[in-house]
């Protein structure tokens, strides 16, 4: 079981910013762990959950997805770099902002690497979502960058992603 998380980069948009991206991540930790607090500049509200997520510069990614939106339920197969989790939209309720994580095991091994994430968007109306996704993508080298860009629109400033490495005992 992981005992330590070691902080390996963090970011905090100071104003609008296209996406968030981890370059040069050491291979010196089993798993990695990303936290996110997003929130877009897009009023699209239409599929909030929406995240581009790339590794290593690829699209090669595929998932299952489960989400909810409090009144219903959907799941469904992913084959693109979409990850159902994103950034609450502008015209949510002021101030808020999605909670999520990506989790990566085994980042730096040799096999297909797999990913767990799950998603939270913050909303004081009926209108919110909350996503739980279990991916793979054939990337058999370690993973040494991780891009974050909201499908639609920008990120807004306050936004923020902290990249922790794991090691196990």
């Amino acid at each position: 079981m992981a005992n330590t998380f070691e902080l390996i980069s963090s970011y905090t948009a100071t104003g609008t910013v296209a996406n968030i991206q981890f370059t040069s991540i050491p291979a010196t930790y089993t798993d990695l762990v990303l936290k996110m607090s997003l929130r877009s500049n897009t009023t699209d509200s239409s599929d909030p959950y929406d995240l581009v997520f790339t590794l290593n510069s690829t699209s090669t990614i595929t998932s299952k997805v489960l989400r909810g939106d409090g009144s219903s339920a959907a799941s469904n197969s992913i084959t693109d770099r979409i990850l159902r989790g994103g950034p609450v939209p502008s015209n949510y309720t002021a101030s808020t902002f999605s909670n999520g994580e990506i989790y990566i095991p085994n980042y730096a091994g040799s096999n297909y690497k797999s990913w767990s994430s799950d998603n939270v968007l913050e909303n004081n109306a009926t209108g919110t979502g909350m996503s739980l996704v279990a991916g793979l993508t054939s990337i058999t080298a370690a993973i040494t960058s991780i891009t974050i860009a909201g499908l639609a629109g920008s990120f807004v400033q306050y936004s923020t992603a902290y990249l922790y490495g794991v090691k196990n005992a």
